[in-house]
């Protein structure tokens, strides 16, 4: 599945931004769908920011729990990421990642989130 994400781009301490992952496939086949960021400086490692399966039921670690929130709209294959409250820290590319039933999962192109302080 091609995913690609957007809605990323540079906002105060405070604010809020929207990510979109559109898919080229019934989303409603993936196990679960997943939002996951790089951070500056961090090239060997993602982490995973929230997570959303077909049952609607949602995972946040954490660093993003209360501030972040995943959604889905299954008739557009589209998830989304609404972010409030963001903070310096919470700068990095964010991806998102289509997790299927069973094979590897499949990953957007990434979309760019600078929080200033």
């Amino acid at each position: 599945v091609q995913l690609v994400a957007s809605g990323g781009g540079l906002v105060q301490t405070g604010g809020s931004l929207r990510l979109s992952c559109g898919a080229s496939e019934n989303i409603d086949n993936m196990e679960t769908m997943r939002w996951y960021r790089q951070a500056p400086g961090n090239q060997r490692q993602r982490e995973l920011v929230a997570a959303i399966n077909s049952g609607v039921d949602t995972y946040y670690p954490i660093s993003t729990k209360g501030r972040f929130t995943a959604s889905r709209d299954n008739a557009k294959n589209t998830i989304y990421l609404q972010m409030n409250k963001l903070k310096p820290e919470d700068t990095a590319v964010y991806f998102c990642a289509a997790f299927p039933h069973t094979g590897a999962p499949s990953w957007g192109q990434g979309t760019q989130v600078t929080v200033s302080s």
